[in-house]
């Protein structure tokens, strides 16, 4: 990643390869704690989504991998609502307008957490960091982090089954 930065292109963010992280249940962290403002300005925290499988992408606006990944997240939340599974984006650049255009000019229908100051990523440091742009981290019932998707998700059949393997696993 730091080769990214070092070689000057100006593109505003350090890309993941998309490389796929998982945990398994015995070797993961903490809970993960977070609390912040949705871009519609109601508050929001890891509490809100006590025992559910919560997907969590960070992204902004004019990172081009978000674009594209964007209907796959919409799609994948699509799939899940019913079975309780909650998405957050944590928009870690834009102001709560910037983001409202966002969701509505690619559909997506899940909040986002306005984490400008990076409050929100920092509750992510200790467990499994967003070291790219975008980065999709699944977290258990429990609001561990289980899995990490550096970079865009490529697959959407991937995050499916990462959540569909939390999905099955016993409270």
């Amino acid at each position: 990643m730091s080769e990214q930065y070092r070689a000057g292109s100006n593109k505003g963010y350090i890309a993941g390869d998309g490389s796929i992280s998982e945990i398994p249940p015995g070797e993961r962290g903490e809970p993960v704690s977070f609390s912040g403002i949705s871009d519609t300005g109601e508050p929001v925290s890891s509490a809100d989504y006590a025992e559910s499988v919560l997907v969590v992408n960070f992204w902004y606006a004019a990172c081009a991998p978000c674009r594209v990944e964007a209907p796959d997240l919409e799609e994948s939340y699509q799939a899940h609502r019913d079975d309780g599974v909650h998405f957050l984006g944590v928009n870690i650049r834009d102001q709560a307008a910037t983001a409202r255009e966002f969701a509505e000019s690619y559909g997506v229908t899940y909040p986002s957490i306005a984490d400008t100051e990076g409050s929100v990523k920092l509750s992510f440091a200790g467990e499994m960091a967003a070291n790219a742009v975008p980065t999709t981290l699944v977290l258990d019932r429990d609001g561990r982090v289980a899995a990490r998707i550096l970079g865009r998700v490529m697959d959407v059949s991937i995050l499916n089954a990462l959540i569909d393997g939390l999905l099955e696993e016993k409270k």
